[in-house]
């Protein structure tokens, strides 16, 4: 049993991949330690920095038609215009014929300063700061979806003073379940007064002098409110000195499903092109002055998932490190000391040739002179033959 035990481990010996070089064979140098020193360094700065990716999560985005076409779409607004609530009405009228005025919804109308308190402006100088830099870096959108960044009306602060003057602005905010096809949501002169043909605003008794249609959003969106999105109207502020102008915005709305770990939530993104003018029909330019949000829906949403990566992959990204890293080292070390060999006149270019072996200088000696010269002296006799005649 132990002979074929040992048969066993002897057969498995021979079957290692991997000899090892006796410690006897083996030359160090001052340059192989410090090349030591250098890869062992990097390789355990590149796994601390693998692990911290490892740590970290990534945003995943995929595209896929939308097929929702029974649920309602929120709207969801805080905007402040600077003129008197009973000069303006904001409502909402799309494609199928609805409208839904701001008075007879959970919209709201608030009396308000139009001017911010300090505390104010800089939350809004942040907010608008947080847009500019989505504007020019996606990469951000997944930072703010990561930390679960809110940019609610609810977080505007209140104002820390209280202004002598009488208000001059209104601000209109609240929430209203809107059809699922495109609409214009607008707040223009005068309160809106329900029409066989669709809708008309009493804009006939206010003088033209008194119009302003200088606003701030302060918020603007579609869906739940979702933490990680900034919606690129939020923080908008235009302010104008004509009373008859126009503010156009052109959105296309694009459903969005989150699934993140600051919210789960289905939502809806934006984008929007705008534009303003004013009105003048002496030279042409035709309309009404207020501010008008033109509405539309994309076909596709966008599924948002964060995502972390598998241990599996954090392993084989380890070990293609530590061994890419001995491996490269091993080279540059080898081709460094032999440039350096070459450059300093060490490297012999015969020295690796084959020579010719060089027969030894070994006398010869040969038996028959070593036996008369060297030897002893052997007399042989012979013995006489008995049928020979002895002579005399």
């Amino acid at each position: 049993m132990l002979r074929q035990r040992k048969a066993t481990l002897k057969a498995v010996k021979e079957l290692d991949a991997f000899p090892k070089v006796p410690e006897s064979y083996q030359e160090t140098s001052t340059s192989g330690g410090t090349v030591s020193i250098l890869t062992f360094s990097l390789i355990a700065i590149l796994i601390v920095s693998e692990t911290q990716y490892y740590m970290d999560t990534t945003m995943k985005y995929a595209y896929e038609v939308d097929t929702d076409l029974t649920s309602r779409l929120q709207l969801n607004v805080d905007i402040t215009v600077a003129m008197r609530c009973e000069h303006i009405g904001a409502d909402v009228l799309d494609l199928t014929g609805e409208t839904i005025s701001a008075s007879f919804s959970s919209l709201k109308e608030e009396s308000v300063h139009f001017e911010l308190s300090q505390r104010q402006k800089v939350w809004q100088s942040k907010l608008q700061a947080i847009r500019q830099a989505l504007s020019r870096e996606h990469a951000i959108q997944d930072l703010l979806f990561k930390v679960g960044f809110e940019s609610s009306p609810t977080l505007m602060p209140d104002r820390e003073d209280t202004p002598e003057s009488k208000p001059n602005a209104c601000r209109i905010h609240g929430s209203v379940k809107l059809n699922k096809v495109a609409g214009n949501f607008h707040i223009t002169i005068g309160k809106s007064i329900p029409h066989p043909r669709g809708h008309a605003h009493l804009a006939a008794f206010i003088d033209h002098s008194k119009y302003n249609f200088s606003h701030r959003i302060d918020h603007f969106s579609f869906g739940v409110p979702t933490p990680g999105i900034v919606n690129p109207l939020d923080g908008d502020e235009k302010v104008t000195t004509d009373s008859m102008r126009m503010y156009q915005y052109f959105i296309q709305i694009v459903p969005t499903k989150v699934n993140t770990n600051a919210a789960q939530v289905d939502t809806h993104q934006y984008a929007v092109t705008e534009r303003d003018r004013v009105i003048n029909h002496l030279s042409g330019s035709h309309g009404v002055a207020g501010v008008f949000f033109k509405y539309d829906l994309s076909s596709l949403s966008i599924k948002v998932t964060e995502e972390h990566q598998p241990i599996w992959q954090f392993l084989v990204r380890l070990c293609g490190i530590v061994g890419g890293v001995f491996a490269t080292s091993g080279m540059l070390h080898s081709l460094v000391g032999f440039l350096f060999d070459l450059i300093c006149c060490r490297y012999k270019v015969g020295k690796y040739k084959e020579t010719k072996e060089e027969t030894p200088n070994v006398p010869i000696h040969r038996l028959d002179q070593d036996f008369q010269n060297d030897g002893p002296q052997v007399n042989f006799l012979s013995q006489p033959d008995p049928t020979e005649t002895p002579t005399t």
